[in-house]
């Protein structure tokens, strides 16, 4: 099989963004006088959007009021906004892996569950412009993955069948998404889950490093 376009998660599969999102929850937890989490624990605390995040760092009893967690996650999007960069870098041989892609003319974008301007800030930031088609977060009116609808988009924006499209991600979320939208769903173990995690989501495909995608999955620009 030959795929036609790529379709990439953010977080944990592209960037490792994980230091700025933990430094941003805890600064918001300790503000409030609420128990803070070591960096391992946000592996499983992301992957579902920001209100999620949220909801899996605060207290169970505390998570309960949607008041509460309204407020928490205003303030940790203040605080994100202005540490999403300090530390947040693509993977080793990404960069390299992407090139590749946009030379031989396939068409990539990403969809995250990330909120669209963060995704957007660090899109514009770290990737040369035009490298991706589009960048599809969580937006109002927007169902959130696994849901498959904002890929399906983006791959009727690229005029592509599901079945010519390779996703790629690092958690059952992702592969749930991609199995659901008849895509190939591809699991990269870079991130910020398991290889186990992964094949149980659905994944036909593991990465150990961003070029042996060329080795496993062959593409063409013919679209």
């Amino acid at each position: 099989m030959q795929y036609k376009a790529a379709i990439f998660d953010l977080d944990g599969t592209l960037v490792d963004s994980l230091e700025d999102i933990a430094d941003s929850v805890n600064e918001t937890l300790s503000a409030h006088g609420f128990p803070i989490h070591p960096l391992r624990s946000y592996r499983h605390f992301v992957g579902n959007g920001s209100r999620t995040l949220i909801q899996r760092a605060l207290p169970q009893d505390k998570a309960e009021s949607e008041a509460l967690v309204d407020e928490i996650l205003t303030e940790y999007k203040e605080r994100y906004g202005h540490n999403i960069l300090h530390k947040t870098r693509p993977y080793d041989g990404i960069m390299d892996m992407l090139g590749t892609l946009r030379r031989q003319g396939i068409p990539m974008g990403i969809c995250t569950n990330k909120h669209q301007s963060a995704a957007a800030d660090i899109v514009g930031v770290l990737f040369p412009q035009g490298m991706f088609r589009e960048v599809i977060g969580d937006q109002p009116g927007l169902p959130r993955k696994p849901d498959p609808s904002k890929a399906l988009r983006m791959a009727k924006h690229f005029g592509a069948a599901p079945e010519e499209i390779a996703y790629f991600g690092d958690s059952n979320v992702d592969m749930e998404t991609a199995t659901r939208a008849g895509f190939l769903p591809v699991g990269v173990l870079w991130g910020f889950r398991s290889k186990e995690e992964l094949m149980e989501g659905g994944a036909k495909v593991i990465l150990s490093h961003p070029m042996e995608i060329f080795d496993k999955i062959v593409f063409s620009d013919d679209l």
